[in-house]
């Protein structure tokens, strides 16, 4: 008797710690991992500079959960590209960008990242940001990667492939979560299309935006309004960057 006792009071105890109060509410796990195309043909696409500048309101709407924004538990923000195939990048943590207004993490941004590279290698950032996630014990957490990119593979050397699009690689990726998005911004229409349709991936789901739309950020910005109340920005963010994607088998 007095075991099944201290069998109940056990059980009940372990069943009150999983409960959030209000005061000590967890936040729901989730990564967010962005990318940033230094590549000479994004430069030279004229949006290096408008997704520079849409990338720093993004990371602090995320940060502090503006119009409804998931907040993220952990967020990590490296380079798409390099002088040469493989080069290890650094991934910048979230202490890197709490307690920094949108112009700050611009400017670090722009620092960080100054388009000067030669290629775009997406594949060497989807295996770097794997191992990194692997390696901070991350794999449970849903995972939202954004890249901002015209989304153009460099295959320089690629010969066996008559699709370049072929050569992008997200298995890496495939398992790391039960959830994983990549959403590829500022691409052309073609180049979006291309991804949808040439990307091999089996439970990656992905979400493209065409440049056009992108650069129509700007104008949900309502002039003397605080950046934490700027809804029409936020509703926009939701409704056409962190759309909810369904999983699509590519083969």
């Amino acid at each position: 008797m007095k075991r099944m006792f201290r069998l109940a009071v056990g059980g009940a105890l372990a069943l009150a710690a999983c409960v959030p109060t209000e005061e000590g509410a967890r936040t729901p796990r989730y990564t967010l991992v962005i990318g940033i195309d230094v590549s000479g043909s994004f430069r030279n696409s004229g949006n290096y500079d408008d997704a520079l500048s849409f990338a720093a309101h993004y990371i602090e709407a995320h940060l502090n959960g503006y119009g409804g924004l998931q907040v993220p538990t952990a967020v990590f923000v490296g380079s798409v590209g390099g002088q040469h195939r493989g080069q290890a990048k650094t991934f910048h943590p979230i202490h890197d960008f709490l307690g920094k207004d949108r112009g700050q993490i611009e400017a670090d941004l722009r620092e960080w990242f100054p388009s000067e590279d030669q290629l775009t290698d997406f594949n060497t950032f989807f295996t770097q940001a794997a191992d990194l996630i692997k390696a901070r014990g991350l794999t449970l957490a849903p995972l939202n990667m954004v890249l901002f990119t015209d989304g153009i593979p460099d295959v320089t050397g690629e010969t066996e492939y008559e699709n370049p699009y072929e050569t992008i690689d997200v298995s890496p990726l495939e398992y790391l979560s039960r959830s994983v998005t990549v959403r590829v911004l500022y691409p052309t229409p073609t180049v979006a299309a291309n991804w949808r349709n040439g990307v091999s991936r089996r439970r990656v789901r992905l979400w493209t935006q065409d440049a056009e739309v992108m650069v129509g950020w700007n104008a949900q910005v309502r002039p003397g309004v605080a950046i934490e109340e700027q809804e029409l920005l936020w509703t926009w963010v939701t409704d056409n960057v962190d759309f909810r994607v369904r999983r699509e088998r590519i083969l």
